[in-house]
């Protein structure tokens, strides 16, 4: 049958189909839990027979090389279904870490309604240092050659700013840091 194969007879590629697809299907579906997987496995087995049957060396008969290649099939199915699970895990595990609850939504807005209250009571120069640096990420000496002042002077308004947006926030509502930070 084997020889009948390699000379490109489609009647023996019947009959060793006809022979072995449907206790392969059996054997796959008994590892995977589905049975398309397992009817995919065996066509992909037999694609595979008939592409190769020219280089085919079968050492042993031909039921035991297919049920060979079927486990492999089934092998490597199994570890792209583990490797899927992974991803699908690890997606699942950043989409809940990144929830925002709506009591974080609401303490995010206090947090930045105190601070921006608080940036519009430091003196016009100390609230552009702050802004300088934190917004638009400015080193301090890009600043000071920004402004023409001092480094010295970009550092000590910076340190103002920072000192009274501290302040600001201890008196913020302590549930309201809870809820941002959770």
């Amino acid at each position: 049958m084997i020889d009948l194969l390699k000379k490109d007879d489609n009647n023996a590629f019947s009959e060793i189909y006809s022979r072995y697809a449907a206790s392969l299907v059996g054997f796959a579906s008994s590892k995977l839990f589905d049975l398309e997987d397992s009817r995919d496995i065996i066509h992909d087995v037999f694609v595979k027979l008939w592409q190769e049957r020219r280089e085919l060396k079968v050492d042993r008969d031909l039921k035991a090389y297919l049920f060979k290649l079927t486990r492999y099939r089934i092998v490597d199915k199994i570890r792209k279904n583990i490797t899927r699970e992974e991803y699908a895990a690890m997606v699942n595990s950043l989409a809940v870490d990144y929830e925002v609850t709506i009591d974080q939504e609401m303490a995010a807005k206090e947090i930045t309604h105190i601070i921006e209250t608080s940036l519009n009571k430091l003196s016009p120069r100390v609230k552009e240092v702050y802004l300088l640096s934190r917004e638009e990420n400015l080193s301090i000496a890009e600043i000071a050659d920004k402004l023409q002042v001092s480094e010295q002077t970009v550092k000590n308004q910076l340190s103002t700013a920072l000192k009274y947006l501290r302040a600001s926030l201890s008196g913020a509502s302590a549930v309201a840091f809870m809820c941002w930070l959770s």
